[in-house]
């Protein structure tokens, strides 16, 4: 069953007082979770203009879906900004994402991504090969003449490689600090215990499985 995160947008105090557009939005989500079978584990509301970048809900919305493996939902498009804002908040959380009113929307939105991406690279690869041909054209001597230097090069490739994973990870166990930290204060002290909270939370691991008391230890390590 897909877990929901609902982000409803109001742009004014009054709107939110009154209810206007705050009920419709709130319907709209739960229209579409009934008819797909999906629970709904958290709502956040924003009281801010669409022109606004900054969105502090937004921002917790994201944050939530991430450490609980849930699919953020709003209920129309129009409820997000006129910007980019929202589309570079969700590509920094890896959080996936529907619209009530368009649900396929964000998949054709990364697939168009993709395929400007795939045309880039093909354009980049295209324009290499024939710098190339018109360089051995020229005369000109191509291939390392360093082979040592590209050897010492693959080398430090394979040194950032795993200084990223590393970042991934420290990245993953700070977004669980503040969960752990709250569980941790409401009497889940020991390792099975925070494991079986966590399951029992919806928090899946980085690689996302089931918490065990081994890959707990690991996390907190992390937080030292």
């Amino acid at each position: 069953m897909c877990r929901v995160v609902a982000y409803y947008r109001v742009s004014t105090e009054g709107q939110s007082r009154s209810g206007l557009g705050l009920e419709a939005q709130r319907d709209a989500v739960a229209a579409l979770c009934r008819t797909r079978g999906w629970s709904i584990i958290a709502e956040f509301t924003e009281i801010e203009s669409g022109k606004v970048n900054d969105r502090h809900e937004l921002t917790a919305a994201l944050h939530h879906a991430k450490v609980t493996g849930g699919t953020l939902v709003i209920a129309k498009l129009d409820r997000l900004s006129r910007n980019a804002s929202f589309i570079t908040a969700l590509q920094d959380s890896g959080a996936r994402f529907i619209a009530a009113d368009m649900p396929e929307a964000n998949e054709l939105t990364v697939h168009i991504m993709a395929a400007v991406a795939q045309a880039e690279r093909k354009a980049i690869a295209k324009r290499t090969t024939e710098a190339l041909r018109a360089a051995k054209a020229r005369g000109q001597v191509l291939g390392n003449p360093n082979g040592a230097a590209a050897l010492h090069r693959a080398a430090k490739g394979n040194t950032d490689a795993v200084r990223q994973i590393k970042a991934r990870a420290d990245a993953f166990a700070a977004d669980l600090a503040p969960i752990v930290a709250k569980l941790k204060a409401d009497g889940h002290t020991s390792l099975p215990s925070l494991a079986k909270a966590l399951n029992a939370g919806g928090f899946a691991t980085a690689r996302g499985g089931k918490w065990h008391p081994s890959s707990v230890s690991n996390l907190l390590a992390r937080m030292v």
